[in-house]
């Protein structure tokens, strides 16, 4: 897109009309409203050099305040002569606002800020920043890229589930051993009663009258089953998250989760937190399947998180779930030499 030379609405400062040359801005500004003069700008005198150092024993060396080193004359900043600037500010170089680059040219991304103005040097009056008239600023082109914390790229959400049926596999085999005299007690406290329901449900006959009464004893052993089962996964998760971020099936999977301030162990405070919100529902099972309910939410809630996939035990924790590099043992920081620097996090 070419833009003839001439005096143009500044995109930076919609209510200023500057001269453009056909490669930059130029000249001082005036207002949108007022008629432009023919032809360019007359040139402007160089920039003032800067003041020498103070000498010791001066008020400013003393430190005193000294003068703002900004002025509100825009044409004694550097870079409104005319001449385009060396370096990323040059146009058709890259980093400049209408390059497509991501952040380049936008106010709070890293540009200094105007101390008297309250804008971000390079754009408004007097500064040679902004696109060409009619440029619109840039967004990012197409899809931001993946997230890697520390270094290292997110779990996907396959392997993520895949740990964690492994993980219910192990907590299953524990509850068979730990939990199956209880299951089978109420088991036979229950027997009698689904057995008649279920014949009757196959003969069509849908009456409650004469059913054999559950015994006294299964509600208690309920009870007994769902904490058994709950501290039983306590215990199974709590302390190996706490030190390494790591249960078997994140292990066999080379996966961990990490605080996502800082690569280090979660701790048992933070690993408890993380793992109540998903276990301590297993306590409303009897509640006509709520614990359930809330389990599977927390279990898809990390489908639509974006961008770090954080489930809402995550969330509450604070962490990430990220893969475990080739050849890193996974109690000790993940690697840094990674080819794709930290940088691309948003």
């Amino acid at each position: 897109m070419s833009v003839q030379p001439g005096w143009h609405v500044d995109p930076a400062e919609p209510t200023t009309r500057r001269w453009w040359d056909g490669e930059g801005w130029i000249g001082a500004p005036i207002p949108v409203d007022a008629a432009p003069p023919d032809g360019p700008p007359p040139p402007e005198p160089e920039p003032v050099a800067d003041p020498p150092a103070p000498a010791a024993g001066s008020p400013t060396a003393a430190g005193q305040p000294s003068a703002p080193p900004w002025t509100p004359n825009a044409s004694a900043q550097p870079g409104a002569s005319g001449t385009p600037p060396d370096g990323p500010g040059a146009p058709g170089t890259p980093g400049m606002p209408w390059t497509g680059q991501p952040g380049a040219g936008q106010p709070g991304l890293g540009q200094p800020v105007h101390p008297e103005a309250g804008q971000p040097a390079g754009h408004g009056v007097g500064q040679p920043g902004g696109p060409p008239p009619g440029w619109p600023y840039p967004t990012w082109p197409g899809r931001p890229p993946e997230p890697r914390p520390h270094g290292v790229p997110l779990a996907g959400y396959g392997v993520r589930l895949l740990a964690r049926l492994i993980d219910f596999g192990v907590v299953l085999l524990l509850n068979a051993v730990v939990n199956g005299w209880f299951v089978w007690r109420y088991f036979e406290e229950t027997a009698p009663y689904l057995r008649e329901v279920v014949r009757r449900a196959m003969a069509g006959d849908s009456s409650r009258e004469g059913l054999p009464t559950i015994g006294e004893q299964a509600g208690g052993l309920q009870i007994a089953i769902l904490v058994i089962a709950t501290a039983l996964w306590f215990a199974y998760e709590v302390p190996t998250m706490a030190s390494g971020g790591q249960t078997l099936g994140k292990r066999l999977l080379r996966i961990r989760a990490v605080p996502v301030d800082a690569d280090q162990p979660l701790g048992f405070g933070r690993a408890t937190r993380r793992w109540s919100t998903m276990g301590m529902p297993t306590l409303l099972w009897f509640c006509c399947g709520l614990g359930l309910l809330l389990q599977f939410v927390d279990a898809v809630s990390a489908l639509f998180d974006h961008p770090l996939r954080q489930a809402l035990h995550d969330k509450r924790a604070q962490t990430v779930v990220v893969q475990v590099p080739r050849g890193d043992h996974p109690d000790t920081p993940t690697d840094r030499a990674d080819p794709e620097p930290p940088g691309d996090t948003p």
